[in-house]
């Protein structure tokens, strides 16, 4: 992986931004217009030699005509300044990661003075992807493209540490089909994506609650919290607490409930944190029960 300078003296600033502004903007568009020029999307939209002896670039306008099938929102020809939506932005991106090659010169045709092309998938997938993350990386922007050219949101190490180790192994197999689409969820890149994976969290924690035996939710949750920290001990008055608060915010907010008068979440740092915060409490409840994290 490319870096520059400040990435290794001061490390990489981590990836907390979520729309593409006006200059990564005009980046990837410079990205898209320089691969347009040298022929790499000739791999699916080839441009044919005159002569008919082959392909010798990228058409241009098969480009943009299924460009404008697949991505109609878009707005052909691009331009630098004008910055579509960033949902727009990385299905451009994820189209142009689809037709992308490395063009290696074949033949070379003096008289119409171009070469004849290939191209190598691989290396041409590789070198966009790569070069795409730079960009990213380097605008603090929280998405990359994968491997196989497709967007994804990058969550804050410590969380995507945590839910890309957690198991669920609850025995019940609705709580673990709530954390699990929770955590596939939080993942994805739309606002209401990730406030429905706040839902299901809080739906899995209220379900949690009545995982152990006893004749009411009540006793159930304490049982649970006595097999996590010692019952008595410091720590387990103060898991009881955090799951009274986490109770009350499931409550007070637009998480669970959606009558007036809860209070909507507005923004994705307020989602995101939220969800850090039960996700940690639920994988130490479900580790001290034998039942995964």
């Amino acid at each position: 992986m490319s870096t520059y300078y400040t990435e290794r003296e001061y490390g990489a600033r981590p990836p907390s931004i979520d729309t593409i502004d006006e200059r990564l903007w005009a980046g990837l568009y410079s990205l898209i217009q320089t691969r347009i020029g040298d022929g790499s999307f000739g791999l699916r939209f080839p441009g044919q030699c005159p002569d008919g002896n082959g392909p010798c670039g990228c058409d241009e306008q098969s480009f943009r005509r299924v460009l404008a099938a697949e991505v109609p929102w878009i707005e052909w020809p691009l331009s630098a300044t004008e910055v579509p939506e960033t949902p727009v932005i990385l299905d451009l991106l994820e189209f142009c990661a689809k037709a992308v090659g490395e063009p290696v010169q074949g033949a070379y045709h003096s008289y119409f003075r171009h070469y004849h092309l290939s191209w190598d998938r691989e290396a041409g997938l590789e070198r966009f992807v790569a070069d795409v993350n730079m960009l990213f990386r380097r605008n603090s922007l929280a998405f990359e493209l994968t491997s196989a050219g497709e967007a994804r949101r990058v969550l804050p190490a410590p969380l995507a540490d945590t839910i890309g180790w957690a198991l669920f192994q609850t025995g019940d197999a609705e709580t673990d089909r709530l954390l699990e689409a929770a955590r596939r969820r939080i993942l994805l890149p739309k606002p209401e994506e990730r406030q429905d994976a706040l839902e299901k969290l809080w739906d899995a924690f209220e379900r949690m609650k009545t995982l152990e035996p006893g004749p009411n939710k009540r006793i159930q949750a304490d049982a649970l919290l006595d097999r996590v920290a010692a019952p008595g001990s410091a720590f387990r008055e103060a898991l009881g607490r955090e799951a009274a608060e986490l109770t009350s915010i499931g409550n007070s907010f637009r998480i669970r409930h959606f009558e007036v008068t809860q209070e909507a979440l507005t923004s994705a740092d307020h989602i995101e944190y939220l969800f850090t915060r039960m996700f940690a409490f639920v994988r130490l409840v479900l580790r001290g029960t034998g039942r995964g994290g």
